[in-house]
């Protein structure tokens, strides 16, 4: 069930509301508890009763181990180390269930290729969400084996609903356990909040509005220029890897937002995922603006335990080439993602020795550098083979020449004699078209472009608000114009990772 969809915002999310807020007001709060649970089940379920119950298994899996493991951390004989035994179990076999379903097909293909051998590759369907709630599990297990669950006691039906609670569920934010279970320990979470019901609807609407109304439209731009990735030119492919860094960006900060705004309409604060990431002017600064619930996640559960930067600089750079590689991984199985994951780790050992050499750029320069490196990387994060997003690069630097719109005779002739070629504006075939004019699609992503670096974020301007008729009128239409526009119901970038 998608978020932007009918059934789940005029069916799905006003009985849950409404059956959870009536059960809390006759103090039920436990059945309440039950239902959103239920709900959450149901919400997973709407799209594979199979994957539902491997999800349940995982769930019951990891809370038992979770449990095991705070039993054996009273045990204080080294000699045994029950507990790291029972946590590397836990992770093993989840690592080995995600292994199966995400990453089969490429280790079979790779072996395929590298041993020119034909093993038939197994017909897997990826399960909804799978990476965020092994991920979110694994890190339960690990706070668990820290002693940081310690005097909770969590019972399933409560860890039930820390993993399953259905805003988050299939595409984050990545929580930890104190993140959730202890809001629904709280009182105040079953109690009707007209102020929390308005923020969380005015978030859920903005963010709506980022999917439908940008990240949708922008999805027939994207596509011509990576599906032609050997045929584009200059222009088209600077077009076309600027659209899909919109694309992604207001698709995934659009889900996140419309995330955080259901959680408030349950009186529940999630995580912000998301803090202007384009605003950036490092690499180092990008990831603590972007995804920020996975760059926590790898930081503290895979970068820190590796040694981070307590054993020197070299192994510095190791660790964080192996981290990042890894989080190229967990986004896909495919060598993009890999080469991607590995790019942004080459990019932040860059970072910290040039921070180092306490060379300060100018902010400009600064932004400019690290908004061009991280085009760069999502060319290689969408293009379908390494070959299509190398195809796309070359273009992008000019390797195939440099081919800009202009007439022969025009007033762009001079540039000709620079090596600049030129062709008439209806020569560039993958480019898109806005009101019957290539040129004003050139003007819109510029106008976002804009929007993403010099506007406030969603978060910032919930902050500012003061709740008013005239607000509400103007949240009312923004939602009205979105649900006229959900003509076609496109599922969130996202849900593929």
């Amino acid at each position: 069930m998608l978020f932007n969809s009918y059934i789940f915002i005029f069916v799905f999310l006003p009985i849950t509301l409404l059956v959870f807020f009536g059960l809390a007001r006759f103090r039920l709060t436990k059945v309440a508890v039950v239902w959103l649970t239920i709900t959450s089940f149901y919400f997973y379920g709407y799209w594979s009763i199979p994957y539902l119950a491997l999800m349940l298994i995982s769930v019951v899996f990891n809370h038992q181990m979770g449990r095991a493991i705070d039993r054996a951390i009273d045990n204080v004989d080294p000699k045994t180390n029950q507990a790291k035994t029972l946590l590397w179990i836990g992770i093993i076999v989840n690592l080995l269930i995600i292994s199966y379903y995400k990453y089969a097909n490429f280790f079979i293909s790779s072996l395929n290729s590298v041993l020119s051998t034909t093993i038939t590759s197994p017909e897997i369907i990826l399960p909804l969400g799978i990476s965020f709630y092994t991920f979110t599990q694994i890190a339960y297990l690990v706070d668990a084996y820290r002693g940081e669950t310690k005097g909770y006691k969590y019972d399933l039906l409560t860890y039930s609903l820390f993993v399953t609670f259905f805003p988050q569920l299939v595409a984050g934010p990545i929580l930890r356990h104190d993140e959730l279970i202890l809001q629904f320990r709280q009182l105040r979470s079953f109690v009707f909040s007209h102020k929390n019901m308005a923020l969380g609807l005015t978030m859920f609407s903005l963010g709506l509005s980022k999917k439908v109304l940008i990240a949708d439209n922008l999805s027939p731009w994207v596509a011509p220029v990576f599906n032609n990735a050997e045929a584009v030119s200059f222009i088209e492919a600077w077009v076309g890897a600027l659209s899909y860094t919109f694309q992604l960006y207001f698709d995934f900060s659009g889900y996140s937002d419309m995330a955080i705004g259901l959680g408030l309409m349950f009186n529940i604060r999630l995580p912000i995922n998301f803090d202007s990431p384009y605003k950036a002017i490092s690499i180092t600064d990008f990831w603590r603006r972007w995804h920020i619930t996975l760059s926590n996640f790898l930081r503290d559960y895979l970068y820190i335990p590796l040694g981070g930067s307590r054993r020197g600089e070299l192994r510095r750079y190791i660790n964080l080439l192996l981290t990042m590689l890894l989080g190229g991984l967990w986004h896909g199985a495919g060598w993009t993602y890999v080469i991607w994951g590995g790019l942004h780790g080459l990019y932040l050992s860059i970072n910290h020795w040039w921070r180092k050499l306490n060379i300060p750029l100018p902010k400009l320069l600064a932004w400019s550098v690290t908004f061009i490196a991280v085009v760069v990387g999502w060319v290689l994060f969408r293009a379908k083979t390494l070959p299509d997003g190398m195809e796309i690069l070359q273009a992008m630097v000019g390797m195939k020449g440099i081919v800009i719109p202009g007439e022969a005779q025009g007033k762009l002739a001079v540039l000709t004699k620079f090596g600049l070629q030129l062709q008439s504006w209806k020569d560039f075939v993958y480019l898109p078209e806005v009101n019957g004019s290539k040129f004003l699609s050139m003007v819109v992503l510029v106008g976002l472009t804009l929007c993403a670096t010099l506007l406030p974020n969603t978060q910032q301007i919930l902050q500012k608000l003061k709740p008013t008729w005239w607000w509400a009128a103007w949240v009312g239409v923004l939602a009205s114009f979105c649900l006229l526009s959900l003509n076609r119901v496109s599922e969130f970038l996202y849900f593929q990772f």
